[in-house]
Order: C-alpha cells, then structure tokens, then sequence
C-alpha cells in the first residue's frame, strides 16, 4: 500500500524502508542545492597558509567547489543535484542543473582544486569527510549513463585519485578511530569510500579500509549509545559504526556483531532529537543528526535476517525521524539549508535501492 501525505512531500509506501520523494519535493530540495553551489558567501574556509601568495577569495582557492558555504557542502551539493536528476528524469530544473554543474566541473577547476589538496600542508583538508563526499559525487557520476556526466566523471578523476591516494596513506597510521558526531568520525568517512571502492573495483583502497575497519571496530561491544547525542552531532557515532560494519559483514557475521554492539536501541537514539535554533549553525546539526540516523537504522534493518522483528522496528524510527525532520529543512536559515537537503536526499536514496 502506497500512500502520499498531504503535503504531497513524501510517498510512504509500506514495501520500502523509508518514505519517498515526490516530484514536487524533489524540485524543491533540488532548488536549494542549486542556489547554494554557485553561491560565494558567507563562507567558511579551512585553510591553511603558507605565504600571503596563498590568500585569495574562496572562488580562487577552490574554483570547483566555493558555494554552499563550505567546501564539503559544495561537494555534496553537487551530489545532490546529480542524484536527483538520475531519479528524476523529468525533474524541471535540469537543465539550470546541468549548465551549473558543467561550469563547475571543468578540467581545469578539477586540476586547481587538486593543486590545492596535494600541497605539503593541506594533506589533511577536509578529512575524511569531505573525502568521503568527493567519492561519493565520483561514484554517482561514474554510475551514470549519461554522456554529460561521463565527461564530468573524467574531469573529476584526477582529484578522487588523489583522495583514494590520501585514504591508502592514512589509514595504516591512523591507530585509533574518531569517534565523534562530527565531520571527523572515521566510520563514515570509510563508509562512502567503501561504496566507492566497490563501485570502481579498486582493489588496494578495499583491502584498507577492511584493514581499518577490523583493527577498529571488530572487537567493539555494548556502544554507550545511551550518551548520545552531543549538542553539535549530525551524526551517531554507534548508527555510523554499525553502519559501516553492515556493509564489510556477511548477514550472519553482522547480526552476531550487531547482537553485541547494540544489544538495545535506547530511547535516546529512538526518539528523534530536539532542534531549538535553526538559523544557529551548531544547534541545526541536530536536524542533519535525525537524517542521518535514519539512513543508518534503514540499512542496518536491511541487513539484519529477515524473521529479525528489528527490521521492522528500525524502519518505523528511521520513517519517523525523516517525516519529522524534512518539513524543517527549509523553514529555518542558511545555516541548515546550505547542507541538509543533501543529507535527506542520501538518506531517501535508500528507499529506491
């Protein structure tokens, strides 16, 4: 049974593991990625400096991705607007999308921007979370039968290469994960670049990451989820874990695994989490938290066998936390807006899959 809510935003359809997007909401989420990505400020640079050669407005620094605020954001911006038009053939703003996106992703912008990553004091911009990003955009564009974005996918290579590089050489010298709700947590910096990895056969940056992955998270148990969240999370440091553990495990290595690391749900990651400032930038990370929880608990319920009463559970909560969530991205500031239709566009790419 399919239904759509009055809104006309969402379509809840009881076969899948979360809610729908319509049309209607996907041009909306699409217009503010799309204002975003070509958009210079306000902006937050990471950057450091070497010389005063090296300062410069963030269009000069990073002429592919300046928009959305940050760098990140940029990246996933972009993502965004290619995953909608995949879903969406007949989405109405494409071809504003494509003449956006192409003017970004040139060559020679990609070569600028890969200059600037390969420079001695800037090997650890925008780890991993950017990184993951990147690989994630490099993913969607290389799954893409379009000839648009194969050219787009080969201007883009140069910089994912280098980022994979960056992967391999971090991973066997970082000892201990980072396990915060924030940009740095390793678990899902692993994750998008484990879809990557499989995605494009690399062979060499699968072996790392199930390396790290093992060393890190193998032994893990009873996750103090219970503590969580953090007043800035946008994401969870248990749901992100276990997420990316459901995608190295077999079915029945997972579930043993899972047993142990999260052997109850508390009510602190059930009920979604309370956002009382939307144009503060911290306090909206909550909203991108219940996002991201979501998509969490919707593949881990996938994973899980099939009589486990878990899966329907966890798809019920993940349901709820978007429902509750996505009527707010856009009702707040650019504090929110600038990052979360990304998040909610990810997390109801799931329910396609």
């Amino acid at each position: 049974m399919t239904e759509t809510n009055e809104d006309e935003f969402l379509i809840r359809d009881q076969g899948n593991e979360l809610p729908q997007l319509t049309m209607a909401s996907a041009s909306h989420l699409a217009s503010l990625a799309l204002n975003c990505i070509g958009q210079e400020y306000p902006n937050k640079i990471g950057h450091v400096l070497e010389s005063d050669a090296d300062l410069g407005p963030p269009r000069e620094l990073h002429p592919a991705f300046y928009g959305c605020f940050d760098w990140h954001s940029s990246v996933h911006g972009h993502w965004m607007l290619i995953r909608l038009m995949k879903e969406f053939r007949e989405l109405p703003e494409t071809a504003e999308i494509r003449a956006a996106i192409d003017k970004n992703l040139q060559p020679e912008k990609i070569l600028r921007e890969l200059d600037y990553m390969s420079a001695r004091v800037r090997k650890s911009f925008e780890r991993t979370y950017g990184w993951a990003w990147l690989l994630k955009l490099s993913e969607e564009l290389n799954t893409w039968d379009d000839s648009q974005a194969k050219a787009w996918a080969e201007a883009l290579q140069p910089l994912a290469d280098r980022i994979e590089f960056l992967y391999i050489d971090f991973l066997p010298r970082q000892t201990y994960p980072i396990r915060t709700g924030i940009h740095p947590n390793t678990a899902f910096g692993l994750s998008f670049a484990w879809d990557y990895a499989v995605a494009q056969e690399r062979v060499e940056l699968k072996a790392a990451i199930q390396d790290a992955a093992n060393r890190y998270y193998i032994s893990d148990t009873n996750c103090p989820a219970n503590y969580e969240p953090s007043g800035t999370d946008f994401l969870s440091p248990c749901l992100e874990e276990a997420n990316l553990m459901q995608r190295l495990l077999p079915e029945a290595e997972f579930a043993a695994w899972f047993d142990k690391f999260l052997p109850d749900l508390p009510a602190t990651l059930a009920v979604p989490a309370t956002v009382t400032g939307r144009t503060d930038g911290h306090l909206v990370h909550l909203d991108g938290l219940n996002i991201s929880r979501a998509w969490c608990l919707a593949a881990i319920a996938k994973k899980l066998p099939i009589n486990d009463p878990r899966k329907h559970q966890f798809r019920e909560i993940a349901t709820n936390h978007i429902e509750v969530t996505l009527p707010n991205i856009a009702s707040g500031g650019y504090e929110g807006e600038h990052w979360l239709a990304s998040f909610a566009v990810y997390a109801l790419s799931i329910a396609r899959r």
